[in-house]
């Protein structure tokens, strides 16, 4: 289009010279060149460059006029007046103009504000110190690299996209480079945990050290940057910080002058703000409540706008924009679009690739893809973000779609099922390179009939495990009837691994996290599911006590809220009661309690303590805050742990008495409370044999006798009744408290999660387990301290020290939990 002749030319203005503001002009003087006398005000000294191409800069890949998008002879070509280095502080409405701040008043008929969006600096002490920079613009970029010129350590804040970019080139111009995050996984906006976990991987192999879970409370100095003190105490070694938490829409310009602005500067459709004659583009901007800080958005507005500039009729306007995310790090392949949050509505396929660090992830609802996430293999990442954009049906391309473009119209591919028709030299073990004719030339010549067979001869599925499915296709294809089955049960759907394989592999593979176990051992699926989440959960718990946290989304409702959920949704509470001990004032707390909160039934267990029955759910809070204000703390009734230790009164009372089995009962629920377990556990000390506190049926029993202390392990009064086996004997409670410590410590270790301990004595024998805890004092003991040691970890973990009572009850309200949490609260 063009200006038509005779008619005046208009004055636009535009406040910002960056990338959207750009991108307006470009597709301005395409559609109406002559429309329009342009002046563009920009704050830096500079012409128009490519912000998204500053950690190139950065890591020396790339210079200034290599990014530059408009140059100098680009603005003459076009007659724009710029006006470099020149900061806009006003905006009069009335008499449309604006105003610099050198004072400059320039008028406006269509005046666009482009201000882009400013750097969160977090208000730490310390933080204006010099040597203190953001990651926003070029002057950014120089002072990082002046201070990488002194050399020394560099920190930043944050690990986002931004700050892993920095801390990228930071490491390549020779600084040691430490990432602290907030939040306990890398770009949690773009990436789920999986992913996250392989690029923090990638990311320290560069000699990158990252912190997550970590928050900055003072950055430290004297005229400068010297150190970073982390909340935990820890203080971190700094001559640069480098602050990429975030931005924040520019909205103080239109704010001031009476425009419409909530997080960033309100527009319509056509980009027009509460005023018609000035329009917003690009990260100041809020659309339909949404603002953006990519830049493909940004681009997608300046096209409408631009339209509207010149005068083109209306269509539809700009709409919002789906979301796709690469990193700009050389070596990491990243790519994440649109919503890939989890979802009882939806679907979704997962592929991993152990081996070559590949994890791809689609998210679909309705048959149309929502989501992907995608690492170490990105070649698929446009054609899935095509089909996300344009809301493709892909029902028919189900069975195949995670495999990419290329195998799409091939029908259906099932690995599992066609591996029998691989060729020879076909990789089946990518741990290990072994191929199929390996395997199946193995199988024959050497009459191998089970997996442990093959993985011994052959070394296939005998590291991450993944292969495992395809290995025993290959031994059912071989030996046809021959072939019995292994006989495994994996630990759920989600997996082929068996509990004992896949504790084996937590601990020779050095996985510290659900996402690293999920990823290193080939789940199936992103998250897992409730059977398999609280036992992984479990199992990395007891594997790396104080260096793994517990996972508070593999925990069940009950140990939210702590409290048991009752069949009418609302709850019961149980206080602890040492040893089945309690106080008058003990006793008058919950009476108050029960009182206040009208709780309609108060009842004994069998497990001496008293049972609060009827809680609301929204009681909960405060049933347990005057609790644990009269001293009182979590029974842990619901607890994959320890719950009671029962107790008779012993020879303190009972004139059949042979030892102080309340004083023992006490000391061993004090010492072992707040151990988390493969399943439920339950002590009882009786003062003599005639076994009032009933400890022949209970996990762990102690019968007082006239010589010491007879020790049972494996009882059971459920629906199961069993009683115990005798562990043998010792003299002194010291000696009982170091036992069951170290035969609870052994079951830990050991037992699948789920089984109770007589369920663990049946699998391991007996026998085993005397020998390991009775005939053994050396290994006893080493049992004894690595329970010690889980046990100081539990103190020190927030989650376990509420659990134990430690801590103030938290709540969370069922509505946030994750799907998986949901599914695990209904059950």
């Amino acid at each position: 289009m063009t200006q038509a002749a005779g008619l005046p030319r208009r004055k636009l203005v535009v406040l910002g010279n960056g990338m959207a503001a750009g991108r307006v002009l470009e597709e301005l003087f395409a559609r109406a060149p002559e429309r329009y006398d342009v002046t563009v005000f920009g704050a830096e000294p500079r012409v128009n460059y490519d912000r998204i191409m500053l950690s190139p800069v950065l890591a020396g890949d790339k210079s200034f006029e290599d990014i530059v998008v408009h140059d100098e002879a680009w603005y003459r070509r076009h007659a724009v007046d710029l006006r470099k280095g020149e900061t806009v502080v006003g905006i009069d409405r009335a008499a449309r103009t604006i105003r610099t701040q050198a004072g400059v008043v320039e008028a406006y008929d269509e005046l666009v504000i482009a201000v882009g969006s400013r750097p969160i600096l977090i208000s730490v002490p310390g933080h204006d110190l010099p040597g203190v920079v953001t990651f926003r613009d070029l002057d950014d970029v120089n002072a990082m690299l002046e201070a990488s010129a002194r050399g020394g350590n560099a920190v930043v804040i944050g690990g986002g996209l931004l700050g892993l970019e920095a801390a990228a080139g930071l490491a390549l111009r020779g600084m040691k480079t430490t990432v602290i995050h907030l939040m306990p996984t890398l770009m949690e906006r773009q990436l789920d945990p999986n992913a996250a976990y392989l690029l923090q991987k990638a990311i320290e192999k560069r000699g990158i050290e990252i912190l997550t879970s970590a928050n900055t409370s003072a950055i430290l100095g004297d005229g400068k940057v010297e150190a970073v003190r982390l909340d935990d105490g820890r203080t971190l070694p700094a001559d640069l910080v480098v602050m990429a938490v975030g931005i924040r829409p520019h909205v103080a310009l239109a704010r001031d002058a009476g425009l419409e602005v909530k997080r960033g500067v309100v527009v319509d459709d056509f980009l027009r703000t509460s005023d018609p004659n000035i329009h917003a583009v690009g990260e100041c901007v809020e659309h339909r409540g949404n603002c953006y800080g990519l830049v493909a958005p940004l681009y997608e507005m300046a096209k409408t706008l631009a339209a509207s500039l010149a005068g083109e009729p209306a269509a539809t306007g700009y709409t919002g924009s789906a979301l796709s995310t690469k990193l700009k790090v050389t070596g990491v392949d990243l790519f994440s679009a649109g919503d890939f949050s989890e979802g009882d509505e939806r679907d979704e396929i997962v592929l991993r690739d152990p081996a070559r660090g590949i994890y791809k992830r689609v998210v679909l609802r309705d048959n149309r893809i929502v989501g992907a996430v995608l690492y170490g293999d990105t070649a698929d990442g446009s054609w899935y973000f095509d089909l996300l954009k344009k809301g493709t049906d892909v029902g028919s391309l189900r069975e195949t779609l995670i495999f990419g473009q290329a195998y799409q119209g091939g029908g259906v591919l099932d690995p599992r099922a066609a591996v029998a028709a691989l060729s020879d030299d076909t990789e089946i073990c990518g741990c290990n390179g072994v191929c199929k004719g390996v395997i199946t030339q193995a199988i024959v010549a050497r009459g191998l009939t089970t997996l442990d067979d093959v993985r011994a001869q052959t070394k296939a599925s005998a590291s991450c495990g993944q292969c495992t499915s395809k290995v025993e296709a290959l031994l059912a294809a071989t030996l046809g009837d021959g072939y019995a089955g292994s006989g495994r049960k994996p630990m759920c759907k989600c997996v082929d691994l068996t509990h004992e394989e896949v504790r084996g592999f937590i601990l020779s593979k050095a996985l510290k996290s659900v996402p690293a176990a999920m990823q290193e051992l080939g789940w199936k699926t992103s998250c897992g599911c409730p059977t398999c989440r609280p036992a992984l959960n479990y199992y990395l718990l007891c594997a790396w006590p104080g260096e793994y946290r517990d996972d508070a989304q593999s925990r069940y409702i009950n140990e939210r809220v702590h409290a048991n959920i009752q069949k009418d949704g609302t709850f019961s509470v149980v206080p602890r009661m040492w040893g089945g001990l309690t106080t008058p004032a003990e006793l008058r707390a919950i009476a108050d309690v029960a009182e206040r909160f009208k709780i309609p039934t108060v009842k004994v267990t069998g497990g001496q303590r008293i049972d609060l029955l009827g809680v609301r759910k929204e009681d909960l809070p405060a049933v347990w805050a005057e609790l644990n204000a009269a001293g009182m703390v979590s029974g842990q009734a619901y607890a994959k742990g320890l719950r009671t230790v029962k107790t008779c009164v012993g020879s303190e009372w009972c004139r059949f008495g042979t030892q102080d089995s309340t004083g023992l009962g006490v000391k061993l629920e004090r010492f072992l409370c707040g151990s988390w377990t493969p399943a439920k556990v339950k002590l009882a000390v009786s003062g003599c044999p005639r076994n009032c506190a009933e400890a022949t049926v209970k996990d762990f029993g102690v019968v007082c006798v006239e010589s010491g202390y007879d020790l049972h392990i494996g009882g059971a009064a459920g629906l199961h009744v069993r009683a115990t086996d005798l562990l043998g004997h010792v003299a002194t409670e010291a000696e009982a408290i170091e036992c069951i410590a170290a035969v609870l410590q052994l079951y830990r270790e050991q037992a699948a999660y789920l089984d109770r301990v007589y369920k663990w004595v049946e699998k391991t024998g007996l026998d085993r387990i005397r020998a390991a805890i009775m005939d053994d004092p050396n290994n006893r003991r080493a049992l004894f301290d690595r329970f010690k040691k889980s046990q100081r970890a539990v103190q020190r973990d927030p989650w376990a020290e509420r659990a134990a009572g430690r801590e103030l009850h938290e709540f969370m309200p069922l509505a946030v939990l994750t799907p998986v949490r949901r599914r695990m609260a209904a059950e």
